[in-house]
């Protein structure tokens, strides 16, 4: 008995079949690729956060446009009239100017009893 023979290639081809092994079986598959972790970079973030941005604005968009009738507001006797939403975004933003300056005030805090610290460190 001959053994099959594999179908000759074309003239000016190369075969892409794997020679057969000399056990008559199949050799095996190749490794599947190990796939690359994905880097996180300052383009990425920054993309990301741009992203993130661009929502955050239609949302604010959203909620003017909604509410966009006038209030009368009353303040420490100042009297103003504004849109709903342009009062409650000043008021948001007033809100967080506080609690970054509450958050200023803890961290200078922090750093001067840890400059404290040091010092009586050196010092003994």
């Amino acid at each position: 008995m001959t053994e099959p023979t594999e179908p000759a290639a074309p003239h000016g081809t190369t075969s892409t079949l794997p020679p057969p092994s000399a056990n008559g079986s199949a050799p095996p598959p190749p490794p599947s690729p190990v796939p690359r972790p994905r880097l996180h970079t300052r383009i990425s973030g920054m993309r990301t956060g741009l992203i993130a941005g661009v929502a955050a604005l239609i949302v604010v968009m959203i909620f003017i446009i909604q509410n966009a009738h006038a209030v009368n507001i009353s303040f420490l006797g100042a009297h103003l009239q504004l849109s709903l939403a342009v009062a409650l975004l000043l008021a948001a933003i007033a809100g967080a100017l506080l609690m970054a300056a509450a958050g200023t005030a803890r961290i200078t805090q922090l750093r001067r009893i840890m400059r404290r610290d040091r010092r009586k460190s050196q010092a003994s």
